[in-house]
């Protein structure tokens, strides 16, 4: 399994994940390192989906404890709402074009970082600029508007 997050900004690293994402792994390798830094930084808001590692109640009060502004929950079997589902479709592609295709868990592993550093962050903004308008469930304002201040994973 691979972890990235998105900006107007830029792409996070490409996280390889052996195994299956725990809520501590993900805290302690994902939301530490890359997470915390590009909201605090820049200002963001923090957009995940359902995966259970994100859902997790360690992950839940570690949001609330850094002041992580986050959307969620995520309207259940809505990958449309999130960008970054659009870019793992647009990986996934240049992926499956490359030649010779990709026969080890490390030629795979290889081939999604070396695609995942070329997709142009024109295309990242593009996707982003195309979800700005789409309602998302927002507390008091249950159609407030997504804006391009968004880290989405």
């Amino acid at each position: 399994m691979v972890w990235g997050g998105i900006t107007a900004a830029g792409k996070t690293p490409l996280v390889t994940v052996h195994g299956n994402l725990m809520a501590r792994q993900y805290i302690d390798e994902i939301l530490c390192p890359y997470v915390v830094p590009a909201i605090h930084n820049q200002g963001l808001t923090f957009m995940q989906d359902n995966a259970p590692a994100h859902r997790a109640r360690i992950t839940n009060q570690f949001l609330y404890e850094n002041n992580i502004p986050a959307l969620h929950p995520s309207p259940p079997y809505s990958p449309d709402l999130n960008p970054i589902e659009h870019l793992w479709d647009l990986l996934d592609r240049r992926v499956r074009m490359r030649e010779p295709q990709p026969q080890t868990l490390l030629q795979l592993e290889r081939a999604l970082h070396e695609e995942w550093d070329n997709i142009p962050q024109q295309a990242v903004q593009r996707l982003i600029g195309s979800m700005r308008l789409v309602p998302t469930m927002s507390g008091r304002h249950p159609f407030k508007r997504t804006s391009y201040t968004l880290l989405s994973v």
